[in-house]
C-alpha cells in the first residue's frame, strides 16, 4: 500500500512543498516497513514541459536531504538529476534495526550479537540480511512510483554511505541494469567481508568481461574513518579500476582529513560530480 497525494492521472508539481517534511510515505508490501521520500528538483522543473530527468536515489534520506541544497552541491556543474530521498519512518534504535536489516547483503549471526549488545536490545531483535528484499521493495515499489508520479527517464542511480554503501554495492553487483550509477561512500564491508567483499574482488579478478549496460561508479572514504573500513574501499576500488571492464566508468577518492560523520556532504557532492558532471 502506498499513501501519497492523491493525484494519480497527472504528473505531480514539487511547488509549494515544505522542504523538511517528507514528500511521500511509503508502506512496503515486500519489506513490511514504512519509507519517507525526501525530493529535491532541478530549478527549471516544471509539469508544463516534456522534458525527463535522471533519478539519484540517496539511501538515510532522512538524515542527507539537508544536503541536498547549493551550499554543499555544486550544481552548476552536473546534469539536471531528481534527487529522492529514501529513509525508514521510525527513529532512534528502530531506524537504526531496520538499516541493519535492509542494508546487509548476508545474515550474520555474529553481527547480529555484537550489534545487540551495542544497542542494548533483546536477542533476535538484530537480523542482518535483508538486502534481497530492500531491492525487491526498490525495484518494484518505490522506484515506480516515483517514475509514475514525476517526470523521470529510465536512468536511475543510487547512493548510500556507511551500511548504506555496502547496499549500494550490493545492487551494483545485483540489480541487473535496474541501476547505472553507483555512488558507493565509507561502505562497511568489514560486515560482509567474507560473504561478499572477497567474492567480489574474485568476480572482478576473473572476469575479464560484465556485461551490463554503461554504468558509472564512484567509491568513497574519509582519511579519518577506522583503518579497516579505509583499507577495504581501496581494495575495492583498485580491483574494479584494474578489472578494466569496457563498459564501467570507475573512479574513487579518499576525503582528506574527513571523519565517518564529516565526509557525507563531500561524498553526496562527490557522486554527483562523478556519475552526473557535465
Amino acid at each position: 500500500m502506498i499513501f501519497c497525494n492523491p493525484l494519480f492521472s497527472q504528473k505531480l508539481d514539487p511547488k509549494g512543498r515544505d522542504f523538511f517534511k517528507p514528500d511521500h510515505i511509503i508502506k512496503s508490501e515486500i519489506t513490511n516497513k514504512d519509507y519517507l521520500i525526501h525530493m529535491s528538483f532541478p530549478k527549471n522543473y516544471s509539469i508544463q514541459d516534456s522534458i525527463s530527468y535522471p533519478v539519484l536515489y540517496v539511501l538515510d534520506g532522512k538524515s542527507t536531504f539537508g544536503y541536498f541544497e547549493s551550499s554543499y552541491i555544486d550544481f552548476e556543474n552536473i546534469e539536471d538529476v531528481i534527487l529522492v530521498g529514501i529513509s525508514h519512518k521510525e527513529n532512534g534504535i528502530t531506524s537504526k534495526i531496520n538499516r541493519f536489516n535492509d542494508y546487509t547483503a548476508y545474515s550474520d549471526t555474529i553481527t547480529d550479537k555484537r550489534i545487540e549488545k551495542k544497542f542494548n536490545v533483546e536477542k533476535g531483535v538484530i537480523k542482518t540480511g535483508g538486502a534481497v528484499k530492500f531491492l525487491e521493495c526498490l525495484k518494484k515499489e518505490i522506484t515506480p512510483f516515483i517514475e509514475k508520479h514525476y517526470k523521470t527517464n529510465s536512468d536511475r542511480g543510487i547512493s548510500g554511505h556507511s551500511l548504506g554503501g555496502l547496499f549500494t554495492a550490493y545492487c551494483f553487483l545485483n540489480s541487473e541494469n535496474h541501476f547505472t550509477r553507483f555512488g558507493i561512500n565509507s561502505p562497511s564491508f568489514q560486515l560482509n567481508e567474507e560473504v561478499f567483499l572477497e567474492p567480489a574482488i574474485n568476480k572482478f579478478t576473473n572476469s575479464k568481461t560484465w556485461n551490463i549496460e554503461p554504468t558509472k561508479v564512484f567509491v568513497s572514504t574519509g582519511e579519518n574513518e577506522s583503518p579497516m573500513m579505509v583499507s577495504n574501499m581501496i581494495k575495492f576500488s583498485l580491483y574494479l579500476k584494474k578489472s578494466n571492464y569496457e563498459n564501467i566508468e570507475m573512479n574513487w577518492k579518499i576525503y582528506r582529513n574527513e571523519s565517518h560523520t564529516s565526509v557525507i556532504p563531500f561524498s553526496l557532492n562527490g557522486t554527483l560530480i562523478n556519475l552526473y558532471g557535465k
